[in-house]
């Protein structure tokens, strides 16, 4: 029987703007040239705000 072969997506980390912390990866879509930003909750400041992509 041949093996599935899994096929890794791009991770984007995401970091509070607020205190640095990076707390969410997601996938990215390889057609999309801006950088995500997206406002999350942040356990570490106790409130949302907004996570901007790292590299």
């Amino acid at each position: 029987m041949p093996k599935k072969v899994i096929k890794m997506a791009n991770k984007v980390v995401l970091c509070c703007e607020k205190c640095g912390s990076r707390n969410y990866t997601l996938p990215k879509k390889d057609n999309v040239a801006k950088r995500m930003e997206l406002k999350k909750f942040c356990s570490r400041c106790n409130e949302h705000t907004i996570h901007k992509e790292t590299i």
